[in-house]
C-alpha cells in the first residue's frame, strides 16, 4: 500500500508496533461508540484490532507529522452503501487531543483526490449516525451531498439500531470544488 502525504498529516497503513497509540485514542468512550464501535479495552485489543480491521486495503492511519505517531485513522472501504466496483465509502476517527483542528478535513481531501484520481472511483459514499455534528460537519466542509436518513440502521458492533444520515460526492462535484 502507498503513503500519502498532506502538509502536516502522513497517511500510511497500520502496523503492529501502533497498538499502544492507537488504544491510547480508542479507549476514549468520546471516540468510537459515537462511530459505531466498541471503545478498544487494552494495547492487545488495540493490535488485534489493527490486525483483522486497520489493515483492509486503502485503510490508513493518519500520522502527526511532528511527532510520527497516529492520532486516527482513515480509510476507504466496500459495504452496503458502496455496491459498485467504482465506488467507496469513506470512514474515518480521530484522537479527542486533535479534534477541531482540521485534520480529518485534510486527510480526507487527499484522500479523496487519491480515491478519484488513482484509484478511478466515480462516487464515494460516506455517513454518519444522529449526534455525531462533528462528523456532519467534516462530510459538509468535504462537499458531501445528503441522501437520505434511515431511522433504522444497523449499528453491528454495538448491537444496536441508530437513526443513520448518509452523503454522497462524485467525482464531478469534487473536480468542480478543486
Amino acid at each position: 500500500m502507498i503513503t500519502l502525504e498532506t502538509g502536516r498529516l502522513i497517511l500510511r497503513p497500520w502496523e503492529e508496533t501502533d497498538a499502544e497509540e492507537c488504544f491510547r485514542y480508542a479507549k476514549d468512550p468520546r471516540v468510537g461508540p459515537i462511530a459505531g464501535w466498541p471503545v478498544h479495552t487494552s494495547a492487545e485489543n488495540s493490535r488485534q484490532i489493527i490486525r483483522d480491521v486497520l489493515s483492509a486495503p486503502e485503510t490508513y492511519a493518519i500520522v502527526l507529522k511532528e511527532t510520527g505517531k497516529p492520532i486516527g485513522s482513515i480509510g476507504l472501504h466496500r459495504n452496503d452503501l458502496a455496491e459498485k466496483a467504482d465506488e467507496m465509502e469513506l470512514g474515518y476517527w480521530l484522537g479527542v487531543p486533535y479534534w477541531g483542528r482540521g485534520l480529518v478535513p485534510e486527510a480526507a481531501r487527499e484522500l479523496l483526490r487519491h480515491a478519484f484520481e488513482d484509484l478511478g472511483l466515480a462516487r464515494v459514499w460516506c455517513g454518519y449516525y444522529d449526534g455525531n455534528e462533528k462528523s456532519k460537519r467534516v462530510q459538509e466542509k468535504l462537499g458531501f451531498r445528503y441522501q437520505w436518513t434511515s431511522d433504522h440502521a444497523p449499528v453491528p458492533q454495538m448491537g444496536e439500531t441508530r437513526v443513520g444520515h448518509v452523503n454522497l460526492l462524485t467525482k464531478e462535484e469534487w473536480a468542480a470544488k478543486r
